[in-house]
């Protein structure tokens, strides 16, 4: 595959030519979209197949009327894998050439997080409908650029943030918005895994070599280095492809509650913390960060890898008139300020949040209608996120303009 570093920093320079590639977007996805019906089958491919990639790939194929055409990926060592449960698909190393496919209406995505912008600005301009995998975006610069692919498509975009597809979504906004709590002034969440490294931990295959990988591919546009098979099986541990446990799962907590509350990108961010029992990790095992909004509400994230209690997915919402306590496991509570009276819904039964997210999208590829995650909730929860990081790697509290949309 040939490197795409000249193309990309021609679209950074000039917003002439950012003006003119939106415009072109609309154009050819015009002109390659495929009309659906409500009841047509959807043809999808795959770029990315690692792990999530085959996770996310496996409830798309059980989604009705839906067909797997082909999957894109660096490493050809993950071809055998993917036709273990899918032996007639058609594989490329080179996405472009799955992306040239004409008949192929939808395409996942669930690449490393720093060539999310790359291959979701392609996938609009060859007029797919995209499913996202989070955190959306890797930086301010990408989510604009994917904004600007985005901007007069009519593409269909669902970001992979699955717990919006909870059951429990509607009954918690419900309970937020009928003012039961008050004024809301504080939420806290937090992430408590016992578990090594996050599980994020992966054997380097023996067949992971410059041969079978697309090292250019993979490092889009980050900073060049020698061929490294860690860094590509385990880029989550290093800050050029990854933002760690914030895009990883503090980006799903945020996505539930700025959904909820319709909170806007935070005025301010501070995060701190370190990493203790993650030594081949660049980022933290350990941290805890503060997002202070202009809606005068402060949200804090906490994440932990050394400890699981009381779980994952834990959150608090505070107002003058009561508590709600929230996870995806367990029962909503609805606490008043007065301790007499107390409110709890029935504990929601499992759910596989990823099956019905991904059914969503196919429905809203049909439809036509806004996903349950659409893109505008992405771009404000991804440059949230990468403020959290921004703020830990700097050592000190950041802030957006909004006018520049930037982290200052």
């Amino acid at each position: 595959m040939s490197s795409r570093r000249g193309f990309l920093g021609t679209m950074i320079g000039s917003a002439a030519g950012a003006a003119m590639a939106g415009a072109a977007t609309t154009a050819t996805a015009a002109s390659k979209a495929r009309v659906l019906g409500a009841n047509d089958r959807v043809r999808f491919g795959l770029i990315g197949a690692g792990d999530r990639g085959q996770a996310i790939l496996k409830a798309a194929i059980n989604c009705p009327n839906t067909e797997l055409v082909a999957i894109a990926d660096a490493f050809t060592g993950r071809f055998d894998e993917v036709k273990k449960f899918a032996p007639d698909v058609a594989t490329f190393q080179d996405y472009r050439e799955l992306l040239d496919d004409k008949s192929i209406d939808a395409v996942l995505i669930a690449t490393p997080q720093h060539l999310h912008a790359l291959h979701f600005v392609d996938a609009i301009e060859a007029g797919k409908d995209v499913y996202q995998e989070k955190t959306m975006a890797f930086t301010p610069n990408h989510a604009r650029r994917m904004r600007q692919a985005l901007k007069g498509s009519d593409r269909v975009v669902q970001i992979g943030l699955q717990h919006n597809s909870h059951s429990t979504t509607r009954e918690v906004r419900d309970l937020v918005r009928s003012g039961d709590l008050g004024t809301i002034t504080l939420v806290e969440t937090r992430l408590f895994r016992a578990a090594p490294y996050g599980g994020w931990l992966r054997e380097i295959p023996s067949n992971c070599d410059p041969k079978h990988v697309d090292w250019k591919a993979f490092q889009g546009e980050a900073k060049e280095v020698a061929f490294d098979p860690d860094r590509f099986i385990n880029w989550r541990f290093y800050w050029d492809y990854s933002g760690g446990n914030v895009f990883e799962n503090m980006v799903h907590i945020a996505a539930f509650w700025f959904a909820t509350l319709d909170l806007s990108i935070p005025q301010s961010v501070t995060s701190t913390g370190s990493n203790y029992l993650s030594p081949k990790m660049n980022v933290p095992d350990t941290f805890q960060v503060s997002m202070s909004h202009a809606e005068k509400l402060l949200f804090t994230f906490t994440s932990v890898f050394g400890n699981g209690h009381p779980g994952e997915g834990h959150g608090l919402l505070y107002g003058t008139k009561g508590t709600l306590v929230q996870s995806l496991s367990g029962p909503v509570r609805f606490i008043p300020a007065d301790p007499k009276a107390k409110a709890e819904s029935p504990k929601p039964a499992p759910q596989n949040t990823t099956a019905i997210h991904m059914q969503n999208f196919f429905e809203c590829v049909r439809s036509r209608s806004e996903p349950n995650s659409p893109f505008e909730l992405g771009f404000r929860t991804a440059i949230a996120c990468r403020m959290a990081v921004e703020s830990f790697r700097r050592g000190t509290t950041v802030q957006w303009d909004p006018a520049t949309e930037e982290i200052i």
